[in-house]
């Protein structure tokens, strides 16, 4: 089961959206959550407040997507950058293996999930070019560093 919950902002001015509406679906959401209200470089942020419409190749139909985090940050040249940040696990990005020993109904999810992931960040890739952001994904490795 995920671990989610509530988020109360230190800085409820820099959040972009409605503080007492803060929701985190993982525990990598609420560890950039943290980061984003603690660090000073990071002036502008929300979870879940933009929406960026999709075709999705499952249904044919259009959905909206809503990535995790909108960021504007401050950069070590002083320039101002804004990111939309999507958290994924690692095995979420790959592939499901094309020919299985048996397909079974965890495999159909993967197949379908990974192929409607797939829709949702390129058009996410499409209105970040469009609006001068970046797109960025980051895992497990990314949030959790292994140190040696």
């Amino acid at each position: 089961m995920a671990y989610s919950g509530r988020f109360k902002p230190s800085n409820p001015i820099k959040y972009k959206g409605n503080p007492m509406k803060i929701i985190y679906r993982s525990t990598w959401e609420l560890k950039l959550m943290k980061y984003c209200d603690n660090t000073k470089a990071i002036i502008e942020w929300g979870s879940e407040e933009i929406s960026i419409p999709y075709y999705s190749p499952i249904d044919g139909k259009m959905h909206r997507y809503f990535p995790d985090f909108y960021m504007k940050v401050r950069q070590k040249d002083r320039t101002i950058k804004k990111f939309i940040i999507e958290v994924k696990p690692k095995k979420d990005l790959k592939a499901p293996s094309a020919n299985p020993k048996r397909r079974t109904r965890q495999w159909f999810v993967s197949c379908k999930t990974f192929i409607i992931n797939k829709a949702k960040f390129r058009y996410a890739e499409e209105y970040c070019t469009n609006n001068g952001l970046e797109f960025k994904i980051l895992t497990e490795d990314h949030l959790q560093p292994k140190y040696k």
